[in-house]
């Protein structure tokens, strides 16, 4: 399984970002503008807390079956792919819903923040990307937390790479 990397979720949020300014300026032609549902940080937020409560829960799982602490509870590491999964999962999607209501935040911040409205939809654009950025951030240290030593037989320079001829 590959790691997230931030230029992937940067550039998500990047093309997202500019494909929904152009659409917002070419919807608002039309003398309408789709709203930014309120729910729509709140939902993230959630997300976010689910994915750093899973995170903090295996990480004091796995730390308690590392140390051999009586009566630990251990891992499966098919609970802790599937949670990664839904990390990585969790924070394409995040960079994505980030990219969209940031395009129609900056549209609706540089033009029509004089009615209130549009302000109003502007703030919870602004709250959506920043909940997005939660996703992420949890999202990542789901993955730290469930990452795998590193293997020294890769580089050549384990104890297997000494015994080989």
């Amino acid at each position: 399984m590959r790691q997230l990397r931030i230029g992937v979720l940067v550039g998500l949020f990047a093309v997202a970002g500019v494909v929904s300014w152009a659409g917002s300026r070419l919807w608002d032609t039309y003398g309408s503008l789709p709203s930014v549902p309120v729910a729509a940080p709140i939902v993230l937020a959630l997300i976010a807390v689910v994915l750093a409560a899973t995170a903090l829960s295996l990480r004091s799982r796995l730390r308690a079956q590392r140390e051999r602490q009586p009566g630990a509870k251990g891992v499966d590491p098919m609970v802790a792919a599937r949670a990664v999964v839904f990390g990585q999962a969790s924070a394409l999607v995040a960079a994505l819903v980030a990219g969209m209501y940031g395009g129609a935040g900056v549209f609706l911040a540089m033009e029509q923040l004089d009615v209130p409205a549009r302000r109003d939809q502007a703030l919870y654009a602004g709250a959506s990307v920043l909940a997005a950025v939660g996703v992420v951030a949890a999202a990542f240290f789901l993955e730290r937390v469930c990452k795998l030593p590193e293997d020294d037989d890769r580089d050549g320079n384990g104890p297997a790479a000494a015994a080989r001829p």
